[in-house]
C-alpha cells in the first residue's frame, strides 16, 4: 500500500508517495508560487499531481475564498498574512467576549482567522458578500465539494470545539446562514500545523515542533477528549481525538527574505557573537503579532541604532528577537521536555537553531525530516488505516551553552520591556 500526500504551502506545493510506514517511495514533486489567485495555485496543484489523485492533503490554515453557486473564486485566497480586517477584529470584540470566543474556539478575534475577515468583507464589499454561495477554505475550493475536515474547520476560528459545529454565536453576529459554510466531513484533509507535527514525530505533551516556514509556529500535538484552550495559545482540532496547540509569529523565513534584501553585507558568524554585543532589541512583528499578545497593530522596531550599528548586528538582534518570542510561548507550555526544529526556514541555519537554543535554555532537536508537513499528511493517513508510521529521524542535538544563559535571560527580558512600553501586556 502507498499513500500520494500532497501539501499546500503558503508559496509551494509538494507532492510524493509514502509506503504504510511513511517512508518515501517515489520521487518528490515541487512546483512553487507566487499568487493569491485560487485558481491559479489550484492550476499548480494540478500539475504537481500530474492528473493522479491524492489520497492525504496537508494545506495552510486560516485561507478564506468566497465561491459563487458555480463554484468560481470571488475573492483572492485571504490568507494570515492579510491584515486588512484589523478593525474589523476589533469592532467584533467590542460585541463579543473575546476570552469566551476564544474558550470556545481555541482561536482569537484577530485578523488571521474568518470571524474578523467576514466582517471586513461584508463592510467593504458587501456585493461579493451577498454574491457569495458559500465560505470556504483554499483546501476545500481546490476539492471542489461544499465540505471539510474537522481540522480545516478549526483553524477557521468559527467552529465550537466542544459541540464541533459551526459557532452559533458567531454567525448570528457575523449574519451568516451555516448553509453557507462547508458540511464537516470525514475527508484526509489536515491543516498543516498537525501535519508539520505528526511528520516530525512530535505528538504528546512533551515533544514540541519549533517550526520556522515563511512564518513560525511552536505546537503539540496530542491526544484531548476535552480541548481547553490556554491564554495566549490557540487550539485547534487535528482529528477527532487530537488537538494541536501553541503560539504562532507571523514573522519567521520572511524575516530571513526581508533580511537578505535589507542587508546585503551582513556576513559573519552570528552564533559566536554574545546578545550584547550589538546593543539593540528587536521587535520582530513586520508581518504583525499572533502569539503571545495577538496584538493586530503591533509592527516591528528596532531600538538601540547607533552609527556603530553594522548589518550583522541588526541580523543577529532579528535571530534573537524571534527566538524570544519562541520562549515566551514555551513558558506557556510547561509540560514541553523536547523540541525539535523543523522547517526550511530554520533548518539550513545551524546558527539561527543555536541561538533558538539558547534563548529557550533548553536542547533543540534537529529534525532530519526534509518535508515534515507533506510527511505528516502520509502519517495521518496510515494511522486511520491502522498502520504505525516509522519513527522520525533526528539528523543532531544543539545543545544551550550555560555561559549565555544570562546574556540571553536579560535581553529577553529586555525585549519584553520594549513591548509593554509599545503595547499592552498580553493577558
Amino acid at each position: 500500500m502507498t499513500v500520494l500526500a500532497l501539501d499546500i504551502g503558503s508559496s509551494s506545493v509538494r507532492a510524493q508517495r509514502f509506503d504504510e510506514r511513511a517512508e518515501p517511495d517515489g520521487e518528490l514533486r515541487k512546483e512553487e508560487y507566487d499568487t493569491d489567485d485560487p485558481a491559479n495555485v489550484a492550476a499548480a496543484v494540478h500539475r504537481v499531481l500530474a492528473n493522479e489523485t491524492q489520497d492525504a492533503t496537508s494545506c495552510f490554515a486560516h485561507s478564506l475564498v468566497a465561491v459563487d453557486s458555480d463554484w468560481n473564486a470571488l475573492t483572492p485566497i485571504l490568507g494570515w498574512r492579510d491584515t486588512r480586517s484589523a478593525a474589523a477584529a476589533e469592532w467584533l470584540a467590542r460585541r463579543l467576549d473575546p476570552g469566551a470566543v476564544h474558550a470556545r474556539t481555541g482561536a482569537f478575534l484577530h485578523p488571521s482567522f474568518w470571524p474578523a475577515k467576514l466582517a471586513w468583507l461584508a463592510e467593504t464589499e458587501p456585493e461579493t458578500f451577498r454574491r457569495a454561495a458559500w465560505f470556504v477554505s483554499f483546501a476545500d475550493y481546490l476539492h471542489g465539494k461544499q465540505e471539510t475536515s474537522l481540522s480545516m474547520a478549526s483553524t477557521t476560528g468559527l467552529l465550537d470545539l466542544t459541540t464541533r459545529g459551526w459557532d452559533e454565536e458567531l454567525l448570528a453576529t457575523l449574519g451568516i446562514d451555516v448553509e453557507r459554510l462547508p458540511r464537516l466531513a470525514p475527508v484526509p484533509l489536515w491543516n498543516d500545523a498537525a501535519c508539520s507535527n505528526a511528520g516530525a514525530g512530535c505528538t504528546g505533551h512533551e515533544r514540541a515542533a519549533l517550526m520556522v516556514g515563511t512564518s513560525g509556529a511552536l505546537r503539540v500535538l496530542y491526544e484531548s477528549e476535552r480541548p481547553q484552550p490556554k491564554p495566549g495559545l490557540f487550539l485547534y482540532l487535528a482529528d477527532e481525538r487530537h488537538v494541536v496547540e501553541g503560539g504562532a509569529l507571523s514573522d519567521g523565513g520572511n524575516l530571513y527574505e526581508w533580511l537578505e534584501r535589507t542587508l546585503s553585507d551582513a556576513s559573519g558568524s552570528l552564533a559566536e557573537r554574545d546578545p550584547r554585543d550589538h546593543g539593540l532589541v528587536f521587535l520582530p512583528f513586520l508581518g504583525g503579532e499572533r502569539s503571545t499578545g495577538w496584538n493586530p497593530h503591533a509592527r516591528g522596531a528596532v531600538h538601540g541604532l547607533t552609527f556603530e550599528t553594522t548589518p550583522l548586528d541588526l541580523r543577529q538582534a532579528a535571530y534573537e528577537g524571534v527566538a524570544f518570542r519562541f520562549a515566551a510561548i514555551a513558558d506557556l507550555l510547561p509540560d514541553v521536555r523536547e523540541v525539535v526544529a523543523t522547517g526550511g526556514g530554520l533548518l539550513h541555519d545551524p546558527e539561527w537553531i543555536q541561538i533558538m537554543a539558547d534563548a529557550l535554555a533548553r536542547p533543540v532537536s534537529v529534525s532530519d525530516v526534509p518535508e515534515a508537513s507533506l510527511r505528516g499528511a502520509a502519517v495521518l493517513a496510515s494511522e486511520r488505516l491502522g498502520h504505525e508510521a516509522a519513527d522520525a529521524p533526528i539528523a543532531k542535538v544543539v545543545e544551550p551553552r550555560p555561559e549565555r544563559a544570562e546574556a540571553y535571560r536579560a535581553a529577553r527580558e529586555e525585549q519584553q520591556r520594549l513591548y509593554d512600553t509599545f503595547y499592552d501586556a498580553p493577558a
